[in-house]
């Protein structure tokens, strides 16, 4: 299981020591949230935040991309060290548009990830399965940490992980939101391969929670 501690939750008043744990732990990804303001109601970080963190964290870089334009975002990101992109379904304008920004992001040498949120199906991501190197399954409305799971993810999980399996991709099923050692659980069980957690990591002893679900 990869697990990908998201800086969102991140103490920024105790910065070197959480990373040195962080550094102790088993994980292996950093997941970093991107929000406009726009596409979800609240801002994150800046490309600066992320260089800062690439400088000191031997890491792959996860960038979830929460915006209205995510053509502008990938592009500043990647420049900043990011080493995936993932972006919303939501946030494309049509079926071309969302593949002509896969082919763009894997043209960069980056690994490419779709997001849905809570209310859209599984089912809207079929024709870029072969395409993608993860989907993203939200499992909280996406813009705030600390939200409750939302329990019809695991079903879209398992729907995901069939689809996966009959279309012959190797996309690998990241999940996010609410995330501890009893939705984590559950989540490996239903077939994810990536956890995402903030506040479950950060608000407790880090060594500790990553093992957990790993």
């Amino acid at each position: 299981m990869i697990v990908a501690p998201s800086v969102l939750s991140l103490d920024y008043s105790d910065t070197k020591k959480q990373l040195d744990e962080l550094k102790k732990s088993k994980a292996t990804w950093l997941h970093f949230d991107v929000m406009d303001g726009h596409f979800v109601k609240n801002l994150s970080f800046g490309p600066h935040v992320l260089t800062t963190l690439k400088k000191d964290l031997d890491l792959f870089i996860d960038v979830h991309i929460m915006v209205d334009n995510p053509w502008l975002f990938q592009q500043i990101f990647i420049e900043a060290g990011a080493d995936g992109i993932t972006f919303h379904l939501e946030a494309c304008k049509d079926d071309d548009d969302c593949f002509k920004l896969i082919k763009e992001i894997k043209k960069k040498g980056k690994k490419v990830g779709l997001s849905i949120k809570p209310n859209t199906k599984v089912s809207s991501v079929k024709k870029f399965i072969k395409d993608l190197d993860l989907v993203l399954i939200m499992s909280v409305e996406p813009g705030f940490g600390g939200q409750s799971f939302i329990e019809e993810s695991i079903d879209k999980i398992k729907e995901l992980k069939k689809l996966i399996e009959q279309s012959g991709s190797s996309a690998l099923i990241e999940v996010d939101g609410g995330i501890n050692e009893e939705t984590g659980l559950r989540c490996k069980n239903a077939g994810a391969d990536v956890l995402v957690a903030g506040s479950y990591i950060f608000n407790n002893d880090i060594v500790k929670a990553v093992e957990t679900l790993c």
